[in-house]
């Protein structure tokens, strides 16, 4: 191809043109006529967007450039370079090393024209690591978790982190702007894990957090509280049948820890039969904030951020709490207005009163005494109860004499489950 036959000076003679301006239409054409239309990318596929770094305290410092490999010396060769973190992918978007930003989720049902989105943050460190999902609020009124969460991921330096974190604050947004535990269709959330793409809308909604969110995680703490007026001990349930969920829990420190495989539907046992190491993190009532349980959960993440290595934190792990195998469910005899006479946490004996149900009408009184030695992990407030009110909740620890294998233990019974079910309208008073 003549490059010059092409050009607006193709009818002029060529000794006309100043030298430099000669010279720089040569190589302008030149480079026109070797570029390869195939060489640029197709239309159709378009490049990622790349999630914005908020740094979600609003202050944006770039990660201190690593320190210079020593030199080798006498002693052996260089220390190996360390490794890269590489880019998150995380709901269509890309974060990058030492980026901590905020997406969002909008999970599958309801009427797309009114659809809202639910945030996500998302802390991509600057150095390798595995993934820890923490969430909340699966149940719309228990708002003690979205503190922690909130808590936990405002405190963390990106260039400082080893793995990811992503934070679902929220998941139960309908419920959580309605003040209730439940979604619009009645229906609670954490009875329908792994979900239907085309099922009920709890049902939907369970599949699309399991499918977008948490199957690129490898941990899970799912963060809860009592439920109906109760109050939980700040405790972690897992499945102490697992070695993997044995070692994730000492990594929590000073905190209870009680065994509960969890019944079918929970989110925390979907996201294990998902491959995800995954526990419950209960802290104190639903429908209030309050100030010892949340502090209590951003201590034991923190903790178990230190014990996963991937977070450098100053405190000690301290020591570990016993493991409550067991726990017993002590109902209300009757219905009337049940008053405590002890506290949430304290050391119990076989036959101590716990508190009495009054009727308010003839002011018979009747007891609640403790069928078994153990501590008490969780407990309904002063209220008026109905017959059969779960009340007062026992750990029970194994004892020296007869301690308890991990294969020794059984999931609940089908009994038990319908016994719950019966006496409270679902599987578990409180997860």
């Amino acid at each position: 191809m003549n490059v010059l036959s092409a050009t607006p000076w193709s009818g002029l003679p060529l000794r006309r043109l100043p030298a430099a301006l000669l010279l720089g239409l040569l190589l302008s054409c030149a480079a026109t006529a070797t570029e390869d239309p195939a060489d640029d990318p197709p239309r159709d596929q378009a490049p990622r967007p790349i999630a914005p770094n908020v740094d979600l305290k609003e202050v944006t410092r770039p990660p201190e450039p690593a320190e210079p490999i020593a030199e080798a010396d006498v002693m052996g060769p260089p220390l190996p370079a360390p490794a890269e973190a590489e880019s998150f992918i995380l709901l269509g978007r890309e974060v990058p090393p030492g980026v901590a930003t905020r997406l969002s989720w909008t999970p599958d049902g309801g009427i797309s024209g009114l659809a809202s989105p639910t945030p996500v943050l998302a802390i991509n460190g600057a150095n390798p690591g595995p993934t820890l999902c923490l969430t909340a609020a699966v149940h719309g009124d228990e708002l003690n978790g979205i503190e922690i969460v909130r808590r936990v991921m405002y405190d963390i330096e990106p260039e400082r982190l080893h793995g990811r974190i992503v934070g679902v604050p929220i998941v139960n947004l309908d419920g959580f702007r309605r003040g209730s535990r439940y979604l619009s269709d009645r229906r609670d959330l954490n009875r329908h894990f792994p979900g239907n793409p085309g099922g009920s809308l709890a049902s939907r909604m369970a599949h699309s957090l399991l499918n977008q969110v948490l199957k690129q995680c490898d941990f899970l703490v799912d963060i809860h509280t009592g439920s109906l007026r109760r109050a939980n001990l700040p405790q972690v349930r897992a499945d102490m049948r697992r070695d993997d969920a044995v070692e994730f829990t000492r990594g929590f420190g000073h905190i209870v820890v009680l065994h509960s495989p969890g019944a079918s539907g929970m989110l925390r046992r979907a996201a294990q039969n998902q491959g995800l190491v995954s526990v419950t993190l209960e802290v104190g009532e639903s429908q209030r904030l309050q100030a010892k349980p949340v502090t209590a959960g951003v201590r034991a993440i923190n903790r178990l951020l230190q014990h996963q290595r991937m977070y450098p934190r100053l405190f000690p792990l301290g020591s570990p709490e016993p493991v409550y195998y067991e726990s017993l469910w002590l109902r209300a005899p009757v219905g009337g207005i049940l008053l405590n006479e002890v506290r949430l946490g304290a050391y119990i004996t076989q036959g101590q009163q716990l508190g009495a149900v009054v009727d308010p009408i003839t002011n018979a009184r009747k007891p609640i005494e403790a069928q078994v030695t153990g501590r008490l992990i969780g407990m309904a407030v002063s209220q008026v109860v109905m017959p059969g009110f779960a009340a007062y909740h026992i750990g029970i620890e194994a004892s020296a004499e007869d301690p308890l294998e991990t294969e020794d233990l059984e999931p609940l019974s089908e009994a038990e489950l319908i016994d719950d079910e019966a006496a409270d309208g679902e599987v578990d008073p409180e997860e």
